[in-house]
């Protein structure tokens, strides 16, 4: 960068009173390059791998606080005590009428971290078959090919601690498709319940076959999968020691706790919405209804961790054409406190989760237009796939207490004291024993075929199905076309052996909790109100769909042979939830009565085309947005056959290096040298548009029609004879247009001066806005005339220096750092006299004036977006 724009933008850092402290709640800047709402596993990692660049300014906005490394958090055996603690946002649902008529609580991380410090540490992928339905249904570079990089990027593997204890339990694996150099720390408890094997040993002898290695995606059957634990202190590796503590000192990495993130902030659109104290619903933090600890995990009875004391002590060891624009955030604390905002010059980036991620979105004016409406808010955007699609893993608990008291279980945990205190003493000495085993690990993923001779009537009858049968009444199109899509992929993949129906989740303590894992059954979250501190309205319509009721009586049925092999026969399970001789009637009561989330809603944002209820495309920009992302769980299209969270970090992973390409602008000068240098233009496609200034660049193999559509909301770059008002005071684009038959590059630099002068390729004299470098294909011959600039005295520069301004200011430039750039760039300019020459150097021909603006110009995008040298 100049020197003297370097000094300029320093000095208007320092008279705008930037800050650099970047602790946790810091104060904040003006304006952040990037601005991330939701700090969750996603959203911690798209702002870490953002602020990479030392020159890149990352804010992180997250409602919920930092935890302070309490045992409730930390160690293994609490897994699931803290959920309806102070880290849960307390959300239910509403009632499920077409099971009981109750509504379910829907535990959600609110803190830093998210959903990371509450879940169950498993850390699975799916099947390869899941990623690539992502790509079948429009997604291209979502399969797992794509995605497979982003797994092992966001891991650091480590095998079990014993090769016979690895070999005992089939852990196997692939150092080929694992990551060890990654933040999040994957790994195995330091105890291991020996149930697990007998629960594989059942699983091979009914045909399941047992995983090589979960992570290869190739197989669906019984798997001990690893879990988020750092293997030498056995302690959570959650997103925020992941991806956030080692990374705090960054001056660039911004968090804010304990601040909701109300709306959008979109140019050109007023907020209408209420703003004023909740009326119904939640509280002023913005938190649900539900209380108290809602179960744990629902893995059945016996699954409880111990009694959870606080003074148990750790510290851890450290295409759409709307082109919207976001250029900030409002904020507040809680509904009382005064609304505060603050701007982004590049992004936002949205990662607050399915659930509420949907709800900000709605709040802003973006979504079902019909819905927004009905509660006055000012429709910015009528996407009707906002909050649409919404999937979850619904699971019913089982009861089948092992009555073979010579198997250690979990349960004694909380019903031995002295045994729980010997395993708690063993913890913290020596980081072994029952309580580093708080996760369920030993896990099935069955094939529908494997484990029921009513398969194929099953399939049958979903494929048969029409695509509103089992949807909401009165959904838009292209949702109802985008369900057909899923359904058609779904029902196909469902037939064969390699894909997982359910999961069965072994306890050690008598329960195989049973899961859909590919629901049909679509839900729905709305807001029911413009008040941002109201919770949304969750209806995640478990089992609407008969085919996912249908997989669920087939896998509590499949249970009772497992629980007759001879290896569970050893275990001396009593069957008492369902009881052995339940019938259908029986069992549709336990599903009815015990149906609960699993923790995984998802979709709710989905990544699919436009016309099949898509919300992002495969870039996660949001239709009709200039710079608004998705990267959490919400914009899965169909959600895998998995527990999320590893495939949550692999999205953001993912999520991250596309942002960074977006933003990467190429230095012109190189570009015009490159291309006039070769014969052809590369053989390749790609527009990159960073998003403050439109400023797009194309190519293709072997021409570029006029025709083509540029990654930008500028008018079209014209042809030499045309004649063209600008709406932007001062534009920037690359572009192209035909010549003689053949294809040039057009940089275009305008302003609403016009000035006239003769065509690069034309005798002829024309006018078009102001200022143009034509780069013909090196195989096109052209003789430039000559050039008169008419209008380069001071009242067109007075011209230029107020247009700057007023752009700048309107893309979010804070005035005094608009001013002082318009300075550099009106200071270089003087009247020039017309110049003729040789087109062998592509800029020659130009006057000195015009090129000076370029050169000032792109100096300053240069400058602004932190490029170049």
């Amino acid at each position: 960068m100049p020197l003297t724009l370097a000094l300029l933008f320093y000095t208007a850092q320092s008279a705008l009173g930037l800050m650099h402290g970047r602790d946790i709640n810091a104060p904040y800047q003006e304006c952040y390059d990037y601005i991330v709402c939701g700090c969750g596993i996603s959203g911690l990692v798209v702002a870490n791998r953002l602020s990479e660049d030392p020159d890149v300014q990352v804010l992180c906005i997250e409602a919920g606080e930092a935890d302070h490394y309490e045992a409730i958090v930390e160690v293994p055996v609490f897994v699931g005590a803290d959920i309806g603690g102070v880290y849960d946002w307390d959300l239910s649902t509403v009632p499920q009428m077409q099971l009981d008529g109750a509504a379910r609580p829907m535990p959600q991380g609110k803190a830093l971290g998210g959903g990371s410090i509450l879940n169950a540490m498993c850390w699975n992928r799916g099947g390869q078959d899941d990623y690539d339905a992502w790509e079948a249904l429009g997604n291209p570079g979502w399969n797992w090919d794509g995605l497979l990089p982003y797994f092992m990027k966001s891991e650091t593997y480590t095998p079990p601690y014993s090769d016979a204890i690895a070999e005992e339990y089939s852990i196997n694996y692939n150092p080929a498709v694992h990551g060890f150099s990654g933040p999040v720390q994957v790994s195995y408890p330091k105890y291991f319940y020996p149930q697990s094997i007998n629960f594989f040993d059942a699983l091979n002898y009914l045909g399941v076959p047992t995983e090589f290695d979960q992570a290869e995606g190739i197989t669906a059957g019984a798997a001990f999968v690893p879990t988020d634990i750092n293997p030498t202190n056995q302690t959570r590796a959650d997103a925020r020691v992941s991806y956030y503590d080692p990374y705090s000192t960054r001056d660039n990495f911004h968090v804010m706790t304990g601040q909701h993130v109300t709306r959008l902030i979109i140019e050109g659109i007023t907020d209408t919405a209420s703003t004023g104290n909740p009326t119904y619903g939640g509280d002023s933090d913005g938190e649900g209804t539900a209380t108290g600890n809602t179960g744990g995990l629902n893995f059945g009875p016996g699954d409880e961790p111990p009694t959870y004391s606080a003074g148990a002590k750790f510290v851890r060891q450290s295409s759409y054409s709307s082109n919207l624009r976001i250029v900030g955030v409002e904020f507040a604390p809680n509904a009382t406190a005064p609304r505060q905002t603050v701007c982004a010059t590049r992004e936002v980036i949205v990662a607050a989760g399915s659930l509420h991620s949907t709800q900000l979105m709605e709040l802003s004016g973006i979504g079902p237009a019909g819905l927004l409406e009905q509660l006055n808010i000012t429709v910015a955007l009528n996407l009707p796939g906002v909050g649409n699609n919404l999937q979850d893993h619904c699971l019913v608990g089982t009861f089948y207490p092992y009555n073979n008291n010579s198997y250690p279980s979990p349960s004694e945990l909380t019903t031995n004291a002295t045994y729980n205190a010997e395993s708690e003493a063993e913890y913290y000495s020596d980081k072994t024993g029952p309580w580093t085993a708080g996760s369920p690990n030993a896990l099935a993923f069955p094939p529908l075929p494997l484990i029921s001779n009513n398969s194929v009537a099953i399939l049958s009858n979903a494929s048969s199905q029409g695509a509103t049968d089992y949807l909401l009444p009165g959904l838009d199109s292209t949702v109802v076309a985008g369900f057909q899509a899923q359904k058609d992929s779904l029902v196909r993949r469902l037939g064969t052996t390699t894909s997982a129906a359910y999961e069965i989740i072994n306890n050690n303590a008598g329960s195989l909790t049973v899961s859909v894992m590919h629901p049909l059954s679509r839900g729905v979250c709305w807001i029911n109100s413009p008040d941002p501190f109201e919770p949304p309205m969750i209806d995640p319509r478990w089992l609407s769909n008969p085919t996912d009721r249908a997989v669920l009586l087939e896998a509590l049925k499949f249970n009772r042979q497992i629980l007759a092999t001879p290896s569970m026969l050893l275990l001396e399970a009593a069957q008492f939830v369902p009881p052995v001789d339940a019938d259908n009637d029986a069992l549709n009561q336990v599903i009815n009565n015990g149906i609960r989330t699993e923790f995984h809603p998802s979709g709710t944002l989905a990544m699919l085309p436009l016309e099949m209820g898509g919300v992002v495309d495969s870039q996660l920009l949001v239709y009709g947005t200039e710079n608004l992302r998705v990267v959490d769980a919400s914009i899965f299209p169909l959600v895998p056959a998995a527990h999320l969270q590893a495939v949550v970090y692999a999205v953001a992973e993912k999520a991250a290096d596309i942002i960074k390409a977006a933003a990467v602008v190429p230095v012109p000068s190189s570009i015009i040298q490159a291309s006039a240098a070769q014969s052809t233009i590369p053989a390749s496609t790609k527009v990159i548009n960073p998003s403050t200034i439109n400023f797009g660049i194309s190519f293709t193999q072997s021409s570029i029609p006029s025709s083509m559509t540029l990654a930008s909301s500028n008018p079209p770059v014209p042809s030499p004879s045309a004649t063209t008002e600008t709406d932007s005071a001062i534009s920037g684009q690359f572009s192209s247009i035909p010549e003689n038959n053949s294809t040039a590059l057009i940089l275009q630099v305008s302003t609403t001066e016009t000035i006239n002068f003769s065509s690069l390729s034309s005798p002829s004299p024309d006018t078009t806005p102001y200022a143009s470098s034509l780069l013909s294909d090196s195989t096109v011959s052209t003789t430039p005339s000559s050039v008169s600039l008419d209008t380069a005295d001071s009242s067109f520069i007075a011209s230029v220096s107020s247009s700057i301004v007023a752009v700048l200011t309107s893309a979010g430039v804070p005035p005094p750092l608009a001013t002082s750039f318009e300075s550099a760039i009106t200071a270089t300019l003087s009247p020039t006299q017309a110049v003729s020459s040789s087109i062998s150097n592509p800029l020659a021909g130009l006057p000195a004036s015009e090129q000076s603006i370029i050169d000032a110009f792109i100096a300053w995008l240069m400058s602004f977006f932190h490029l170049g040298g």
